[in-house]
């Protein structure tokens, strides 16, 4: 792969956004929902209800994130906001989102008129298709009703956002700005001792492009929360931005939590048959999820649930490739250094010894 020219950003304002949609998405992170429900309940009801319905327009709000002043942080978003009159706040952030063009054309269309007729339900609906997950009828009409009130959405929105980092965020933030540092600092180092590809791979956990990244620069940006997964995103047409996991694997998402997130979900998602002969098969070779149903006669459906969970865990090696072609393949040095951290974990002194032992040469 051409490997486009690196630059690098960081921020915490990355992460106050990412973490919403986490806490309203805790099984495609792998987060417990008990807790994430406890987070959302500190919130008075109307802001954890508007909350949650925003993010079906603004969950990574990513390019307008980058374009704010140093240090992006909460309070560099809310000062942006604020700037922003309340009816082009929507706009604003959703522009760069994973929104289709055909589809943020409509929506801004019905912020213009404040209102929404059935013929838009339907474009949108053809707009979705070629979409991972499209959304449902009763998505795209709280979709609408959404962005027909624009001025209602800003000035809740940015209230919800305030409240929302008052009785969580705030903490957060503190928690994680060291740590967001710490991976950066690891990052940069790979950088300047792996290839492209193999820089990619390492930081989202097993991601590989089948195809060229037709792009001059990549801005390569720390998440806390979206780890171990990855959100790319076009800036320009000759820019990217790539948000990389940037939590350690002896870390946890839940603070005080002493079990490390990466381990759990490892044992967890090998604690499944299913999983193991997946796994065994793509030790054998490459295979698409298709060719997976086959050999384990199963609806397509359930391998990608599978292989979503395996994923998640970083046991696998993702390629995507043209034309939205997605191949697996078992990722082993995971399931090893899942292994070496739950000895570690199990016996910390003894493990600490092994690593202070002098080593023959």
């Amino acid at each position: 792969m051409a490997a486009p020219t690196l630059s690098w950003d960081m921020g915490t304002a990355y992460d106050l956004f990412v973490s919403l949609h986490v806490l309203h998405n805790t099984d495609t992170f792998g987060l417990r929902s008990s807790w994430a429900a406890g987070v959302r309940s500190r919130l008075e009801e109307d802001d954890r209800h508007f909350l949650e319905k925003a993010q079906d327009v603004v969950s990574f709000p990513i390019k307008w994130i980058y374009r704010l002043p140093q240090p992006k942080d909460a309070e560099a978003v809310f000062s942006a906001l604020s700037q922003i009159s309340p009816r082009d706040r929507l706009l604003a952030l959703a522009q760069g989102t994973n929104t289709p063009e055909p589809a943020l054309e409509i929506f801004a269309s019905a912020a213009e008129d404040g209102s929404w007729t059935d013929s838009d339900v339907k474009a949108l609906t053809e707009a979705y298709r070629s979409t991972d997950s499209p959304p449902r009828r009763s998505d795209i009409e709280s979709m609408l009703d959404l962005w027909s009130q624009p001025g209602i959405f800003g000035e809740r929105y940015l209230h919800a956002l305030r409240a929302y980092h008052s009785v969580f965020f705030a903490e957060e933030e503190k928690r994680i700005k060291p740590r967001l540092q710490d991976a950066i600092h690891r990052a940069k180092e790979q950088a300047s001792q792996l290839p492209f590809d193999r820089l990619i791979e390492t930081l989202s956990r097993g991601l590989r492009f089948g195809m060229e990244l037709e792009i001059e620069e990549l801005v390569l940006v720390p998440s806390y929360w979206i780890t171990p997964l990855i959100v790319y995103r076009q800036l320009s047409s000759q820019k990217g931005i790539f948000l990389f996991g940037g939590r350690s694997e002896t870390d946890s998402l839940v603070p005080g939590d002493q079990v490390p997130d990466a381990m759990l979900q490892t044992l967890k998602t090998l604690a499944d048959p299913t999983r193991l002969r997946i796994l065994r098969y793509l030790s054998e070779k490459t295979m698409s999820p298709s060719e997976l149903a086959k050999r384990l006669r199963l609806r397509a459906s359930t391998v990608t649930h599978h292989l979503n969970t395996l994923r998640l865990a970083g046991l696998v090696y993702l390629t995507l490739e043209d034309k939205h072609k997605k191949l697996y393949a078992t990722r082993d040095e995971a399931i090893h250094r899942t292994y070496m951290t739950l000895q570690s974990f199990i016996n910390p002194q003894d493990h600490q010894e092994k690593e202070n032992a002098p080593h023959e040469n």
